[in-house]
């Protein structure tokens, strides 16, 4: 039994999507999530800002001897997952491996991917993708505005309507049943998207992919935690607005029962 916390970051509120999985997959388990406001968006930033950020924040976490860190971004992971691994003797899973093997169990032969300009720029998800599974053909669509009009709590607004609109074109012309929502925020947009592309699309959420990754990483390596009364926090590097009722949506519950702070103070 390993009582040490499972370290999430993410550059805003998207990776709550994933903290919330998790959390609800693995409910023994002490959580700690650094949502990295002062520098959002991350999907617009040069890739040298992107790996600074990692490392700050991955060095917080390190920090409050987390066992196991997961990026909850999918512009890190596609741009600096390999540099935190040669700088962290820490296992490191960001969201991209973990879908990938999920849809490699799946038969699936068309995909697209949605995902941040940086994300979509970088080719991780195709590239991954192409390497693990034969013949799969990539529609991807870089989509700018979602992950901040996410953050501002207006993804159901006409204007989050209205980009989603647009940005689902590629996929209704090629016919795609399957996309990857390849940023954390995304998930935010799951029921828009739907009324957009017909319920029949199937859309691959990384919290979940993820969240089954390190379940039985941790069972695996024996470093998961059989203990209750877990505790999650969750920190801020900038105070944000409309972070609590946004993170209050996502998670299901009240949020009023963990913490939010600009500060890391505790250990689990």
């Amino acid at each position: 039994m390993d009582k040490r916390a499972i370290g999430i970051f993410d550059s805003g509120v998207g990776g709550l999507t994933v903290f919330s999985e998790i959390r609800k997959n693995m409910p023994n388990e002490n959580i700690i999530y650094l949502g990295d406001t002062a520098n959002f968006p991350y999907g617009n930033r040069s890739k040298k800002e992107i790996i600074e950020f990692a490392i700050e924040n991955t060095k917080k976490l390190v920090i409050q001897n987390a066992k196991i860190i997961v990026i909850a971004c999918g512009t890190v992971t596609s741009q600096a997952i390999d540099v935190l691994h040669e700088k962290f003797d820490i296992p490191i899973i960001g969201i991209i491996e973990p879908t990938v093997e999920y849809i490699k169990n799946q038969n699936i032969k068309e995909i697209g991917v949605i995902a941040t300009e940086g994300t979509i720029r970088s080719g991780a998800w195709e590239k991954t993708l192409k390497e693990n599974i034969k013949g799969i053909s990539v529609v991807n669509k870089a989509c700018p505005m979602l992950a901040t009009i996410a953050e501002e709590g207006r993804a159901e607004s006409e204007e989050g309507k209205a980009a989603i609109k647009e940005y689902m074109e590629p996929f209704k012309q090629n016919n795609i049943k399957q996309i990857i929502l390849g940023c954390t925020h995304f998930p935010i947009y799951e029921k828009i998207i739907k009324e957009e592309m017909g319920y029949d699309i199937e859309l691959i959420n990384t919290g979940v992919t993820v969240s089954e990754y390190v379940k039985k990483f941790l069972e695996d390596n024996k470093l998961n935690n059989i203990g209750k009364n877990s505790k999650q926090y969750i920190y801020l590097t900038k105070p944000e607005r409309e972070f609590k009722n946004i993170a209050k949506n996502i998670m299901k519950v009240d949020i009023d029962i963990m913490e939010i702070n600009n500060k890391i103070t505790p250990k689990c």
